[in-house]
């Protein structure tokens, strides 16, 4: 990839970027119960690392 990113590709990896958080805290207990205690990564739909799979941006 080059060194300059267009504005609109920085804007597409960006909101990729965010979307392979971990998931809020409070949003175990809402999904899954009070009592549960999972990692707030089981509650992220989109598991992707730069090493894993790559994106179209």
């Amino acid at each position: 990839m080059s060194r300059h990113k267009h504005p609109n590709q920085k804007k597409r990896l960006a909101k990729l970027g965010r979307q392979t958080r971990w998931a809020p805290f409070w949003i175990i207990p809402k999904i899954f119960g009070k009592n549960r205690q999972l990692h707030p990564s089981v509650a992220t739909t989109k598991k992707r690392t730069w090493r894993r799979s790559k994106t179209k941006a």
